[in-house]
């Protein structure tokens, strides 16, 4: 078994991008491992004692950062190659201190969990991250955090953030102001190394992967309904997990890609196989079926406490909906692909409690909102909610702004492969963010993505 080096982030595509329209898609491919649930098992990984082995996951800049940081910490982090594919095998231990800033490019799950983390584990270090991530708040993690008696410093509650923690948290009750699973899990993740038990009230449930990890890690947790919806989580702190192995599953939120564009592609059939399908993860798909998609989930089955399965899209006649307020926190992340779907949707298409959009890489709704009336489309907008007035298509011929976020170019890639004229964009340097293959994937069903 040969060891690999992951100090080279995956080969970035360069430069701008064109899709455009060029016949039916078809074939099946392999949705890349979840970045979610990639990020989670590298840090409980290092977290645990002994020796985790990672099948699975994704080697894409976010994660990678991650991995190059926990090994910056003193963990032992290497990726091996055999005949059967790649696996990450991690060692946890004891975390050291840093004097120089741990950059973690883009990566907003992997700075906020790797300071929940180090704060339990009683480590010090310096946060920071590019330009993108240096404008996103931090002050929601921070607060918490220095609430458990973590000592850390920033401006203006961005990036960089200093954490000079020597252990010593106590714990803390909380309620969260807003449904954040990054938010959430730092605190699960600092209540490790606290003193007495957590209590956590999440009143809209979001992603759960930390607590479903932690319970495989072995760490005692209660989860409890509140009655109104949400729930109650209790950790108790100062334990220890123990390593175990872990399979990463396909990440729902890059599947989504190619089932939007095999819906909106006349004559397409496509599957995407080994699809998470965790219930709070499961938005996009839900809502594409209310509007009409003619989506299956074959070969279902369990993974470390996941459900996983192959989807199968085909070209449908969309029609536009209302996606209720409450389903934002299960599909936060795939509302610009959705945006897209509803532009090739007959009627209108209103996306409510989305105001977390506004504080991702980018202020998403103002960029789908920019992006599609430039090819055509009739949208509006509000602080915290996105119209869009589909009319079965879109003209296309336009050149879209990035805004240096993945998710808005690689959306508006598939927009072009239905559209009238072909849709440029500005820079598909970022793809390689969350979705290192995705040119290839895309190509293997058909599509027509060169660079422009």
């Amino acid at each position: 078994m040969a060891q690999a080096s992951f100090d080279e982030l995956p080969k970035r595509t360069k430069g701008a991008g064109r899709a455009a329209r060029d016949g039916a898609l078809s074939g099946g491919v392999r949705a890349p491992g979840d970045k979610s649930i990639s990020h989670r098992a590298l840090i409980l990984s290092a977290l645990a004692e002994g020796e985790s082995r990672i099948a699975g996951l994704l080697e894409a800049d976010d994660v990678l950062r991650t991995a190059s940081a926990l090994r910056a910490l003193g963990v032992g982090v290497q990726k091996d190659v055999a005949a059967d594919g790649a696996a990450w095998r991690v060692r946890g231990g004891s975390w050291g201190s840093l004097s120089r800033a741990l950059y973690l490019g883009n990566s907003g799950t992997g700075v906020r969990l790797l300071m929940g983390a180090a704060a339990g584990a009683g480590a010090a270090a310096v946060f920071d991250g590019d330009i993108s991530l240096r404008a996103r708040p931090m002050g929601r993690v921070l607060e918490p955090l220095r609430m458990m008696g973590a000592s850390m410093e920033s401006r203006d509650g961005r990036l960089p953030v200093s954490l000079m923690s020597e252990g010593g948290l106590s714990a803390v009750d909380v309620k969260l102001a807003t449904a954040s699973a990054q938010v959430k899990s730092a605190i699960l993740l600092a209540a490790l190394g606290a003193t007495g038990k957590t209590r956590i009230h999440e009143p809209v449930l979001c992603r759960d992967h930390t607590e479903r990890m932690l319970a495989a890690f072995g760490a005692s947790l209660s989860m409890t309904p509140d009655g109104e919806g949400g729930r109650f989580i209790e950790i108790a702190g100062d334990q220890r997990l123990t390593a175990c192995n872990v399979t990463v599953p396909g990440d729902p939120s890059s599947a989504a890609f190619p089932v939007v564009a095999a819906l909106i592609t006349p004559g397409s059939d496509v599957t995407v196989r080994g699809v998470l399908l965790n219930p709070l993860r499961s938005g996009l798909f839900d809502t594409l079926r209310e509007m009409g998609a003619d989506l299956s989930f074959d070969n279902k089955r369990e993974t470390n406490g996941e459900t996983v399965a192959d989807i199968r899209a085909r070209h449908s006649v969309l029609n536009g909906v209302a996606v209720p307020a409450e389903r934002a926190p299960a599909m936060i992340d795939e509302y610009p692909i959705l945006a897209i779907a509803a532009a090739y949707a007959h009627g209108e298409t209103v996306m409510r409690g989305v105001g977390e959009l506004r504080v991702k890489e980018s202020d998403r709704i103002a960029a789908v909102e920019a992006g599609l009336t430039a090819c055509g489309a009739e949208v509006s907008s509000g602080p915290d909610w996105l119209k869009v007035h589909g009319a079965a298509g879109l003209q296309g011929g336009a050149r879209i702004k990035t805004r240096h976020d993945h998710r808005i170019a690689m959306s508006f890639l598939i927009a072009g492969l239905a559209s009238e004229k072909p849709i440029d964009i500005d820079d598909m340097t970022m793809i390689a963010t969350s979705f290192p293959n995705f040119l290839d994937v895309m190509r293997e069903i058909g599509a027509d993505i060169i660079d422009a």
